[in-house]
């Protein structure tokens, strides 16, 4: 069926590219912001790891080793140090991403992001799909300025 019979002779194709592009660019910030504030809960661990180093007796460890303690510290540092960073610089990326969908230039870069975001169950397989979906398209490629493959 024809989009332009449904929508009246004015609607084209291209625009309707548009528009998807658009929608897929907010989903990006979206998913992005979301990333961020995610990836902030291990923020939690790293405090309670600087706590730890700082303060055994407050978690009853008095009478435990200081190599116990420490260890425990900068374990709990390194796993909310390490969530923190992969969550904000995801988030980054795929607010990146958006951006350049929205200024339809790096096309490849925001198909890789689809790709990595597909990774992330529910909502970035989600967007990961229908990123790679609508990127790989030809009529896509001629609005990025892209020659479609011979």
């Amino acid at each position: 069926m024809r989009l332009d019979i449904v929508a009246g002779p004015r609607y084209s194709w291209r625009v309707a590219m548009q528009e998807n592009l658009r929608l897929l660019s907010i989903f990006h910030y979206v998913l992005g912001g979301l990333h961020m504030v995610f990836g902030s809960f291990g923020l939690i661990h790293f405090g309670m790891g600087l706590w730890l180093l700082n303060d055994p007796r407050a978690f009853g460890m008095a009478n435990e080793p200081a190599a116990m303690t420490n260890f425990m510290g900068v374990a709990f540092l390194l796993a909310g140090g390490g969530v923190v960073l992969t969550g904000w610089i995801l988030g980054f990326l795929t607010i990146l991403s958006g951006r350049f969908i929205a200024r339809r230039r790096r096309r490849l870069f925001s198909v890789v992001m689809g790709c990595i975001n597909c990774l992330l169950v529910p909502f970035g397989t989600i967007l990961g799909v229908f990123t790679i979906v609508l990127l790989t398209r030809d009529d896509v490629k001629a609005i990025y300025g892209e020659s479609a493959p011979a």
